[in-house]
């Protein structure tokens, strides 16, 4: 198997790609669409914050590359809040309110209303999950290590839902795309049977 992970200069790719050697992978690190089109799943990883990812992509050609893809594709903290419709998180000095992201799911990625708690929202927290393929063998409620203070709505695409001050996606499935608010790379047991069953039990028709 062909595993891409896409550099969109915004993380750190070599966590993710030990993650997948443990696993017996090796993958390949590229932002050419050309050298991406061998892959036979793809990870999208990220970073930071929407505006300056998004720059990046288009730099790249990815922002049209990846709403065309028909393999499966796992979207990874900002490399998930990419495949939304929008994002609130905007320079201080910008003139909009949100940036146009990839578009691959409806709803937007808002700052979370995490009264009384503290940003971002930084360590281990469960995901109650729907029982789709990307959850095979993982208990519902078990933990996953977060860091982010931004986070998708609930929508048709969720399919993990977590809480810190209120509810959000933290795992969406939409066809061959896939993500997860959480560092799977960073979440133990739980998080590489999660990367174990993207490779190769998430079969999107």
């Amino acid at each position: 198997m062909h595993i891409a992970i896409i550099d969109t200069g915004t993380a750190n790719l070599n966590s993710v790609a030990q993650a997948l050697r443990r696993l017996g992978e090796e993958p390949f690190i590229s932002s050419d669409p050309a050298e991406l089109d061998r892959a036979d799943r793809l990870i999208l990883p990220g970073v930071g914050s929407a505006a300056p990812a998004m720059q990046l992509l288009r730099e790249r050609g990815l922002d049209t590359y990846i709403p065309k893809l028909t393999r499966p594709l796992l979207g990874i903290c900002l490399g998930m809040q990419l495949l939304a419709a929008a994002s609130t998180e905007v320079p201080k000095d910008s003139d909009t309110m949100a940036v146009a992201t990839l578009g691959i799911v409806s709803g937007r990625v808002l700052r979370l209303k995490a009264e009384g708690l503290r940003l971002p929202h930084l360590g281990w927290n469960t995901v109650s999950h729907n029982g789709s393929a990307q959850f095979d063998g993982i208990r519902n409620g078990s933990y996953f290590y977060f860091d982010h203070s931004f986070a998708l709505e609930l929508g048709p695409s969720s399919a993990g839902i977590t809480s810190y001050g209120e509810e959000f996606t933290s795992v969406l499935v939409s066809g061959n795309f896939a993500g997860t608010q959480f560092h799977p790379e960073k979440s133990g047991a739980a998080g590489s049977r999660l990367l174990d069953n993207f490779l190769h039990r998430f079969n999107p028709l």
